[in-house]
């Protein structure tokens, strides 16, 4: 099988070998978002569902789009109500998607789901409105249902596809979950249980019954809830001190399940546990870091293996011998330098999606026949990226300056000659929860192609290590996380490949914040810096609309950056920029939602004030991250020129 798997793929295959001195990449192939992302195949393999980008006046909108398999025949292009887009959607038949919308918040942020819930025939045809606030209008041209207050989110879908569909129901203004049955066709609903507290996450059994649900508590807690058959209803399911457990998916026979467990912060792991006898045995670990995504495969209960998270991501399968598990890993012996997903399946299992990714190539989709033994390239997420012109992401680790273990990632440049390169420093956006990984990065390919080596640092307070890890980093937003990022640039320099005496920093979100903190507290480290829709302004972040009476949000923000004025004073760029030496670009949108506009007109005054303007790059109708090609492309031209001028153009 292995020979005739490698006879019929190979043929397929990318060039992988890496390239000595590639002409310099035009800025518009990083500029590009990706045609495509997010393939669903229904459950007879007839159709393709994926979410493509459309040029639209001078942007590119996200659309869903339809196929005919196996010929890939365009057979419908659905845009969505003006500014929303498709997030995530569900094959409900062979022939009926249940689809979740959203809308753009900013090309640095993941549209942020609006809770309407549409479902549509897979040529665009028969379009229903499911649930969301519409509901409130729509309610009086006759429809069935007019109380759609709420927020919700797709939960579960039978084994066997019969245009059901659970949905979890979220009211605005209520203290309570609802889990509903709809029926796709008509968007009649049944009520399935409900839950006295808000925004949960509902696990379901194979039955369709719910068995638990993720919260969180007054302030902001993680919180397991266990629904009892016998009593029906629900509790809070205790767990010794210090124990979290996430179940995730079910056994055949409902009798087990696996989930996500860990103990004391650690990292967490892939465990089984018996749902009546509480017995537990972890399946999967790994001791650098949290575990990934799970894969599937063709499996309608419980997962077939599971992704490490850290470094470079690898492949732990839970049960060796299962046909797909023998399939991926043949698969993945043709695409030695890239991670091998299986992305979905038929219901007979014949035919699956393989989504091969990597530190160099965006993504490229596979569709693979069982029967047949063949392979077929579908979609190239982003086909202007050239993978063999592309630098390798080289995983990382140092110690901090207090003994933490801190890991990230480094992206040497592709060039002749043995002069050591300038140095750009990334801090990721977040800072809690996030984490940079091993694949494809734009910010840091397309630096790496103007000569650069880019470093990114998982700080503490990044997600993929631990609730110890995360929280290392509450209220050390300019303390012990800066102490991270100038212990991996120290190590860095260390090493002995980059030139210690050119580096700058770059970041978006919090990272623009990290980068002009960065430039305050470290001033003679760094030429420049550049803060793309950063917050540089702490006090401003207790004060922002979206707190105002949110418990758990108010809560969540305390616990991040505290309320000690003095310190966050102290840990505000705004306050500090008179200790700026570095030359420093600042981009917003000023119709910002994460960092609203206040916080880069107020860096901008204060260096002002501190006779070091900045230059200056602010689109008013842009948000947390600029769409429009023209001002992508702009921000590129604007970085490519700002770090030359403070770096020299690398040799």
């Amino acid at each position: 099988m292995k020979k005739m798997l490698s006879g019929a793929i190979c043929a397929l295959l990318p060039l992988m070998a890496r390239a000595e001195a590639p002409a310099l990449i035009p800025i518009q192939a990083f500029v590009q978002e990706e045609q495509y992302y997010n393939p669903r195949i229904s459950p007879d393999g007839k159709h393709l569902a994926v979410t493509t980008q459309v040029p639209v006046g001078g942007r590119t909108v996200p659309m869903l789009s339809f196929y005919s398999l196996p010929a890939m025949q365009l057979e419908s292009t659905v845009r969505m109500p003006l500014f929303i887009v498709p997030v995530d959607y569900y094959w409900s038949s062979n022939t009926r998607l249940v689809v979740e919308e959203g809308e753009e918040v900013g090309s640095r942020e993941r549209p942020e789901r609006t809770g309407e819930i549409v479902a549509m025939d897979y040529d665009g045809a028969h379009q229903i409105y499911m649930h969301g606030y519409q509901m409130i209008s729509l309610s009086k041209q006759g429809t069935r249902y007019g109380n759609d207050r709420a927020y919700a989110t797709v939960v579960n879908l039978p084994a066997v596809r019969n245009s059901h569909v659970l949905i979890g129901s979220y009211p605005w203004d209520h203290e309570y979950s609802a889990l509903y049955d709809f029926d796709s066709r008509n968007a009649i609903r049944k009520l399935v249980a409900e839950l006295p507290s808000p925004n949960a996450d509902f696990v379901v059994r194979n039955d369709g019954k719910p068995a638990y649900a993720h919260a969180a508590d007054l302030e902001g807690y993680s919180q397991l809830w266990h629904f009892d058959d016998v009593a029906q209803k629900w509790s809070v399911d205790t767990q010794p001190k210090g124990v979290q457990l996430f179940p995730e998916a079910f056994s055949a026979d409902d009798k087990e399940f696996v989930g996500r467990y860990s103990e004391n912060g650690g990292v967490k792991k892939l465990v089984r546990q018996n749902v009546a006898t509480g017995q537990r045995a972890v399946i999967a670990e790994d001791a650098q870091g949290n575990l990934g995504e799970t894969m599937y495969g063709s499996s309608r209960t419980l997962p077939i293996g599971v992704f490490t998270s850290s470094g470079r991501p690898r492949m732990m399968y839970l049960d060796p011998s299962h046909p797909d598990a023998l399939l991926h890993r043949d698969l993945s012996t043709q695409f030695p330098d890239a991670t091998v997903t299986l992305a979905g399946a038929t219901d007979d299992g014949n035919t699956l999606l393989a989504v091969v990714q990597s530190d160099r190539d965006p993504g490229m989709v596979y569709l693979y026949d069982r029967k047949a033994n063949k392979a077929d390239l579908l979609l190239t997420y982003k086909a202007a990226i050239d993978p063999d012109a592309m630098a390798p992401r080289l995983p990382i680790s140092f110690t901090a300056r207090d003994g933490l273990r801190i890991d990230g990632y480094l992206t040497m440049p592709v060039t002749k000659g043995d002069a050591k390169p300038p140095l750009i420093l990334i801090p990721h956006g977040g800072p809690h929860g996030p984490f940079d990984t091993w694949y494809f990065d734009t910010d840091a390919q397309f630096l790496a192609s103007r000569g650069y080596a880019v470093l990114q640092v998982n700080y503490r307070g990044s997600g993929g290590r631990g609730n110890k890890f995360e929280r290392a980093g509450y209220r050390q937003w300019g303390g012990k996380i800066m102490d991270d990022l100038v212990d991996g640039v120290q190590w860095a320099v260390g090493q002995g490949k980059v030139d210690g005496s050119r580096m700058c920093v770059y970041g978006a979100s919090f990272g623009g914040y990290a980068a002009l903190m960065l430039a305050a507290r470290e001033p003679d480290l760094f030429k420049c810096a550049v803060g793309y829709a950063g917050v540089y302004e702490l006090p401003l972040l207790l004060k922002e609309d979206a707190g105002k009476g949110n418990v758990r949000y108010q809560s969540v923000t305390k616990r991040y950056i505290g309320e000690d004025a003095a310190e966050l004073a102290r840990f505000s760029p705004t306050q500090r920029a008179g200790a700026i030496k570095a030359g420093v670009l600042l981009i917003h949108g000023g119709k910002d939602k994460r960092a609203p506009k206040e916080h880069a007109f107020l860096m901008k005054a204060a260096l002002e004030k501190a006779g070091h303007p900045p230059e200056w790059d602010y689109v008013d109708y842009e948000g947390h991250g600029f769409y429009d090609t023209a001002n992508r492309t702009e921000v590129y031209q604007r970085m490519e020129t700002f770090f030359a001028k403070y770096l020299g153009k690398p040799k």
